[in-house]
Formats: C-alpha cells, structure tokens, sequence
C-alpha cells in the first residue's frame, strides 16, 4: 500500500517549536511591555492604570518596583496597590534600595509591576540585570508588566546615541522584546512632551531646561518617536508572519516595501547599506542586512573576517537586522530569504565584467532577476578592490 504524504503535517522542528511555545505560554507568566519614546511619556502611569483595572476585575496585583522620579501624578496612581518593600544593599559603603525578587517569588501574585526593565543591578546582586529577575519571576509562573523606553534596545542604542548625542548606558537585549507576549507603545508628540516637561511635569526647574535644551530637542523627539512606531509595526509583522507559516495561509498582497540589503565582508557593504538605509527611510519601512555564508568562507582570511564584523555592526547602527544564511548557491538564498521575509526591495552590488564574462558565466545578479522576479532588484554599480 502507498502512503500519501500528508503535506499539511509541521515538520518535526516546526511540531517541536510549536510544542516549546505550548509549554510557555502554559507555565510562564505573561509578559507586557510598555513601550516609550522617551522618559515622561506617561509609561508608568499607563502601566499602573491597567493593573487598577486588572485589581478590579480579581487579580492579585504587587507592585515589585515602581519609580515615580518625584512626579506627584505617578505617586498617587499607585493609590492602593500592594507595594512589595525594597530590599536595602551596601555597594562602597552606600546604602542602595533595589527590587525584592525573593519576596515577589514568596508572595506569588499572579500580576508584578517592574519599571525600568533595561536597569543594571547593584554589583553583588543576583542578578546582573532587571531583565534577569523579570525572567525568573516570569518562570515561577507570575505575569509582568514592566516598562521600557526605545533608547535601551542594543539595536537602535547607538543610532539613538548618534541621534542626540547622549550615550546610551543601560542596554536591553532585543530579544527580550521580541519574547515579550504584547508590546504597548506609550504615544505623544514631541511637541506635547516639550510642554510636559516645560510644566515642570517630568523634570524640577533647571533640569527641565536643560533637558529641553538638550535630549529633549523637537528634532530628537520626533526621531525617537519613529524608531518606536517602527519597531512596534515590525514585531506586529513578525507576529503576522508567524501566524501565516503555522496556517500555512498564502500571502495574497504584495510584499510591501521592506529592505534587504545582500552584504559581505568588502568596504562597497557599508555604501549599499547606506543606499539601502535611505531608501527604507522614504518608504518608512524596515531593512534588513544579509550575509550569505559560501561554502569558501571556511577559508577566509582573519582581515576578511574582522571586514565583515564591522560591516555588521555597521548594519545594525543603522537599525538593520543583520541574517547570516549558509548557502553555496547565492542567489537562491538570497531570493529564499527574500521570499521568507516578506521583501519588497533587494539591494546588491554589482561589478561590470567584460563580455567574454558574461557569455561564459551566468552572474548572481542575472540569476536573481530571474529568481525573484516579484521583487524590485537595485543593482548598485560597486568598485574593484586592489
């Protein structure tokens, strides 16, 4: 008897991935996210309203760390709100106050509120980071909910830095976010944070100029601002995706105008990412940066390798999320990636050969034209090295 082969079965990585998210989202506690652009956008306070609603409804709610900066209006939003004590630490003969993980595990509430999520813990502490206590509290099965502004993702880090010119310190590993259960950006315009803080709202008295005079400017608010609503709309367009691949739904519009820049270890890598940046810019979408891995790339040279990190980290400066692929055929991968990513613009270098080249050898970017012939190519001109 022949057995037909059911096509609709997940593969056994797919069947296994689906089983780990099974098995989270059963024993962990959930996780939200309160997304800002900038400090004094109102994170805290949204946070806290929402965990009054959840109190009404039932929930055993504790507040784990709330920071209140002195704002009379985030003080008095904790109204009756379960405050877990702080628990006191000694670093270099000064008294420091941090959050009380031990305490949160031993009350078990079904709901902890945690500010400042990319906070560095006191040196001595259990933990290095807040992150890291918010993840064994969500392991005991305790929901969070905590905040973050858009500054502290390592991704976007030194393009903020870049930005304002203020040096980010307190780094928050993307993935954290891209684990998190919901993500809820905290909205204002930069013109109604500028008053905010003008009214003494966020800042006391001179610091308020100064931070208006500063971090605070319009033009760094506004940047700030699109960083967020972009990264927001691309975990939404991850989470879309991922429901399309596990419904095996098909994608009946058109892929949309998201960026993949094809990059290797070659000074040309950072001229196309720039072209590449730029263009993802005007069509206020994401860019991704890909490297396909050739069988030869086992033999490169130490200089070759410490190129391609620093057109990587290059890469990610801009905002990019850098794919690192193996493939012997390169142009198939690219396309595959390209396809797999919902692309809609592929920018590749190119060198100009001469005619007894192209009759004797198909060239990557002849192959892709013909493998994602559904997607805009940009063929950028790029020059010989040596």
């Amino acid at each position: 008897m022949t057995h037909r082969q059911d096509d609709t079965r997940p593969s056994p990585e797919k069947f296994l991935s689906r089983l780990l998210k099974e098995e989270r989202q059963g024993s962990r506690g959930k996780l939200r996210i309160y997304l800002g652009m900038a400090p004094g956008v109102g994170k805290t306070y949204a946070m806290l309203m929402e965990a009054h609603r959840r109190k009404a409804q039932g929930l055993d709610v504790i507040v784990g760390f709330v920071e209140t900066y002195g704002r009379a209006k985030t003080q008095e939003a904790i109204g009756d709100l379960l405050v877990i004590p702080r628990k006191k630490v000694s670093y270099q003969d000064v008294a420091l106050e941090e959050m009380d993980t031990d305490a949160i595990l031993a009350r078990r509430p079904q709901l902890a509120l945690v500010d400042e999520l990319a906070h560095t813990n006191v040196p001595g502490s259990k933990w290095e980071k807040r992150w890291m206590d918010v993840e064994e509290i969500l392991k005991a099965g305790i929901s969070v909910f905590t905040t973050v502004n858009i500054q502290h993702l390592e991704s976007l880090a030194d393009v903020v830095e870049s930005i304002t010119g203020a040096p980010v310190r307190e780094r928050l590993p993307d993935h954290v976010v891209d684990e998190a259960d919901e993500i809820q950006i905290v909205d204002m315009s930069p013109i109604a944070l500028r008053q905010r803080i003008q009214e003494g709202n966020v800042y006391p008295g001179d610091r308020a100029q100064q931070a208006l005079r500063q971090f605070f400017r319009e033009g760094n608010l506004t940047a700030l601002r699109e960083l967020a609503l972009r990264r927001v709309a691309t975990t939404t367009e991850k989470e879309l995706e991922e429901y399309m691949r596990d419904h095996q739904v098909e994608t009946v519009w058109p892929a949309g105008d998201r960026v993949l820049v094809c990059i290797d270890s070659s000074p040309a890598a950072q001229h196309l990412l720039r072209r590449g940046w730029q263009m993802a810019r005007g069509f206020q979408s994401d860019i991704l940066a890909l490297f396909v891995e050739e069988p030869s790339w086992a033999k490169a040279s130490p200089e070759e390798r410490r190129s391609l990190a620093e057109n990587l980290r290059f890469a990610e400066d801009l905002g990019a999320r850098v794919i690192r692929v193996n493939g012997a055929d390169v142009a198939a991968t690219i396309a595959k990636t390209a396809h797999d990513e919902n692309i809609g613009n592929i920018v590749i270098g190119f060198l100009t050969k001469s005619r007894l080249q192209e009759m004797t050898k198909t060239s990557t970017l002849q192959k892709l034209l013909r493998l994602a012939s559904d997607i805009d190519i940009h063929a950028v001109p790029v020059k010989r090295q040596g």
